[in-house]
């Protein structure tokens, strides 16, 4: 019961917030817009701004691990502010700032969401969507990435995902295995929604072959 009520309560004030920031965005009152996000992130997580901005993710995530178990839900909810100040500051033409924020607040929803964080909550699917247009110029993170690849597989969207798959092959990482394993998974998926996902199974097939193929020469170059 208390967490139905703080969700609902932090849901009730995201609102109302998202309201209020969008009006002040409107009026060029940047400092009070980010004021309001500052306000609602010490109501609702006793965090400011500047303190969640110096974290790392990773720090950010264990601050909302309780038992080795994520509290996904308020995970997203940081996400849903550091994008909502991430949008105040484009919308102040400082770039730098905004996309510091994106990446964050993507890597955050990432995360939340393949730890079990209600997707209907804060529009969470729709939130990663526009993260990743804001992004798409840049290259990711590999630790975001490699959530990227993950969540794209869970939300059925597997052309994404093994475009995923082949930025982080070359970028460097070791991903021969769980390539192979990607691969073994979408063949037991139906045709129809290999299709669905921007993946038929023809070049499903096509991709088992490539991808055996590039992992032989890489095998055969560490070996020179």
């Amino acid at each position: 019961m208390f967490r139905r009520d703080y969700i609902v309560r932090m849901i009730e004030d995201m609102t109302a917030m998202v309201a209020k920031v969008m009006t002040l965005k409107q009026e060029r009152k940047t400092t009070e817009a980010l004021w309001e996000v500052d306000e609602l992130l010490n109501r609702h997580f006793r965090l400011n701004s500047r303190l969640l901005n110096s974290l790392s993710v990773e720090d950010i995530i264990d601050m909302y691990r309780l038992g080795g178990v994520i509290e996904s839900d308020k995970l997203q909810g940081v996400a849903r502010l550091l994008k909502e100040e991430g949008s105040i500051y484009a919308g102040n033409n400082n770039k730098e700032a905004a996309l510091f924020r994106g990446m964050r607040a993507l890597h955050l929803y990432l995360y939340a969401d393949l730890n079990g964080a209600d997707r209907g909550l804060l529009s969470m699917t729709q939130d990663i969507n526009e993260l990743l247009q804001e992004v798409q110029a840049y290259r990711l993170p590999v630790k975001t990435e490699r959530l990227l690849l993950a969540y794209m597989e869970s939300v059925g969207r597997f052309g994404k995902a093994e475009d995923s798959l082949y930025r982080l092959w070359e970028q460097g990482e070791d991903m021969s295995v769980a390539g192979a394993e990607l691969y073994e998974r979408l063949l037991l998926i139906s045709p129809v929604e290999l299709e669905q996902g921007n993946l038929p199974l023809e070049e499903v097939k096509q991709g088992i072959s490539e991808w055996s193929r590039l992992n032989m020469i890489h095998a055969e170059s560490n070996i020179l």
